[in-house]
């Protein structure tokens, strides 16, 4: 007879090789996103080799330091701008709102939570509109962990910026907490310098009748992968996933977005656009929706567009659609990665325009739909300054 202790330990084994325990006891390969192993141990994972399916599309050598090296869990500098009704403050790893949000699906996240010392806390309070901007900076390039915890109280509304700028080699963990009723914007924001990598894991819990606006804009970096995971946990609750990316020559920008419906009556919303110009540009984008048998009356779609500029360039687009339960309002995808509208730019050029600008304005017009629906005037003109600079090759 197989003892507890043998049990558990098969199933941390089936599951690192993606495999989860069947109901006569057999192992079969995991069937859906929400079976895959967790842990926030990094030694329960096995060594990244780049054919796992969470690691297949990224460039593993690039960062193998993060995903299997030792790090430094230290406090980062950071530099913050807040407003009253947001505090930015230290907490100890065992403090329970660690771990409340998600846990770890592969082993640079682990390693991060393995690792970090203290957690930076960003608390929301209070039902009054405030902005905060918490920017990581001056890293350097020593490998590093991090952990932050970001907190909206019920009924609380607040727009937190987490921003990322200079040199680093990061692997991070953030936890968003909405509270009941809460209303909450964050924005990731990757502006790294060109030779950065930053791994990201992502988790966020809505309670009942809660709305989170999440929005990851990546331009800076060598490596910037951002994986957000939203668990809709309440009845009620609604999550607006915004993303907006744009890859030059050699850079990696990374995306792979879960939404789990979990709940009665919730509600999602992904819409992410990227542009890619120069040799070796690479962008990736896998979006897995899971609504529930729980999930009654869900409404859900998401969208992945991509803006192809130059040859040489390759951009992944993966959606993917999971629905347990027949009782939803409704649910869908898409995905489309292309060149130029020449349409478009035949109507601007007919109209006097040159056809260097007639591509810059379809190039602002497609992104500058993702940025107008940020909601903060000060970071939609600082974004639409950083477009107009990734067009000119700066």
């Amino acid at each position: 007879m197989t003892s507890t202790a043998q049990r558990s330990s098969n199933l941390a084994t089936a599951g690192q090789h993606g495999l989860v325990a069947h109901s006569d006891g057999a192992f079969v390969p995991v069937q859906t996103r929400s079976e895959r192993f967790r842990s926030v141990d990094v030694d329960e994972f096995e060594p990244v080799n780049g054919r796992e399916h969470e690691w297949k599309l990224s460039p593993v050598a690039a960062f193998a330091d993060l995903t299997g090296g030792e790090l430094d869990g230290s406090r980062l500098s950071i530099e913050t701008a807040d407003a009253p009704g947001i505090a930015v403050s230290y907490i100890p790893r065992d403090d329970a709102r660690v771990g409340a949000a998600g846990m770890p699906e592969e082993r640079a996240s682990a390693n991060a939570w393995s690792t970090f010392g203290e957690a930076l806390l960003v608390s929301v309070t209070g039902e009054d509109e405030k902005t905060a901007f918490v920017t990581r900076t001056g890293l350097g390039a020593a490998p590093r962990a991090a952990h932050t915890v970001i907190e909206a109280a019920p009924n609380s509304r607040g727009f937190v910026v987490l921003a990322g700028t200079g040199a680093a080699r990061l692997s991070e963990n953030v936890e968003i907490l909405v509270g009941d009723g809460a209303c909450l914007t964050v924005v990731s924001l990757q502006e790294w310098d060109d030779e950065a990598v930053h791994l990201s894991s992502q988790f966020a819990r809505l309670g009942r009748d809660s709305f989170l606006k999440h929005i990851v804009v990546s331009l800076g970096g060598k490596v910037v992968r951002v994986n957000p995971s939203t668990h809709l946990a309440g009845q009620g609750a609604d999550i607006e996933a915004l993303g907006l990316y744009f890859a030059d020559a050699g850079q990696h920008l990374e995306q792979q977005v879960y939404v789990h419906h979990d709940a009665p009556h919730s509600k999602s919303r992904v819409n992410y656009k990227g542009a890619l110009q120069g040799t070796g540009a690479r962008t990736v984008w896998v979006g897995d929706v899971l609504i529930g048998n729980a999930a009654t009356g869900t409404d859900s779609y998401e969208q992945n567009r991509n803006l192809v500029l130059t040859d040489g360039t390759r951009a992944d687009s993966v959606p993917n659609l999971e629905i347990e339960t027949g009782d939803i309002e409704g649910a869908g995808h898409a995905s489309a990665t292309g060149r130029f509208d020449d349409e478009q730019l035949f109507y601007l050029m007919a109209r006097g325009i040159r056809e260097d600008e007639a591509r810059r304005l379809v190039v602002r017009g497609f992104l500058t739909d993702i940025v107008q629906k940020i909601g903060s005037p000060e970071l939609e003109a600082r974004l639409t300054a950083a477009i107009e600079a990734e067009l000119e090759g700066r």
